[in-house]
């Protein structure tokens, strides 16, 4: 039930957050048309990026979240991070392709050539900081509720749109104050952020291909849940990979020697459940049990 409401959470905020981006960036880009502001077209495939990012949340929920299965008895997880890998792509070339024209009308040096961008394309660059700043603060709020990482990603994406419509508004009016150079400067800056949120998406799929380690916090946290446990001595192994959006951990704990076979499957079996109730992401716990020679006990007894 609680793997629903995450699912549902998630697929709920990110299409609020693509009908919103939808309109943005169609607002952007007829605003940039119209008003002949390159850099109001750049922000405009800049919210547009936002539209695919979040677009692979929802795939991520989705897919990820199907019952394993003969062919793939560990998930589908994964298969958001090739989604991820193939748009991070697109977006490098997209952010690239903005930029390198930017500089080319700058290195040309004809500004006087340059068309003064039209009153609208500032109204839609406040329409912008304004919607995508109140989109961000809804985004987190949703990923806290949750704990979801691909959500606290898009909500940095609508952040860093924000950061790009104030970038574009700088440039549009310092364009009509009379420095048409600064429209195509902004163009250049703002392909900085798009090349940005690409290098960031490639950089985090990576991790969850190469089964990268939990954070040390969240490490931390688990040996407190493990050592809370009774019948636990120590901890002799922790190690936790992540693939996809899920967590796998391999667990060893030192237990008493003399205890029974059941009993000892009864505190290994204790550690598994609560490993995995307190932490929701857990997708598979194995714990294992070295039994040892109990010396505390003994001190005790003696």
């Amino acid at each position: 039930m609680q793997e629903k409401s995450y699912e549902q959470i998630v697929v709920k905020t990110s299409v609020i957050s693509i009908v919103i981006n939808v309109f943005l960036s169609v607002l952007k880009f007829v605003a940039g048309i119209v008003a002949s502001s390159g850099a109001m077209i750049a922000d405009a495939v800049h919210s547009a990026s936002d539209v695919f990012t979040s677009f692979i949340v929802i795939v991520g929920a989705n897919i990820g979240g199907k019952e394993s299965d003969k062919e793939h008895p560990y998930g589908h997880e994964r298969l958001e991070c090739v989604v991820s890998i193939i748009l991070a792509n697109i977006l490098l070339i997209v952010g690239v392709a903005i930029g390198y024209k930017g500089y080319e009308k700058i290195v040309a040096g004809n500004y006087a050539s340059l068309q003064i961008p039209g009153i609208l394309a500032l109204v839609a660059a406040v329409v912008s900081i304004v919607v995508k700043e109140g989109l961000y603060f809804y985004t987190i709020k949703k990923a806290k509720q949750i704990d979801s990482v691909s959500l606290k990603a898009d909500a940095w994406h609508h952040r860093s749109d924000s950061l790009s419509s104030i970038g574009s508004f700088v440039g549009i009016l310092g364009a009509r104050m009379g420095y048409p150079v600064l429209d195509p400067v902004a163009s250049v800056v703002i392909s900085v952020f798009i090349v940005k949120v690409s290098i960031d998406i490639f950089n985090e799929t990576i991790d969850k291909l190469i089964d990268r380690s939990c954070d040390a916090k969240t490490i931390e946290k688990m040996e407190d849940v493990i050592r809370s446990s009774q019948g636990v001595i120590e901890i002799d192994l922790i190690k936790t990979r992540l693939f996809g959006s899920r967590i796998y951990a391999d667990i060893e704990i030192a237990i008493d020697s003399s205890l029974s076979l059941v009993e000892s499957h009864k505190i290994v079996e204790k550690v598994h459940y609560e490993i995995e109730k307190q932490f929701p992401k857990v997708k598979h716990c194995m714990v294992r049990a070295n039994p040892v020679k109990d010396t505390k006990c003994n001190e005790n007894l003696e």
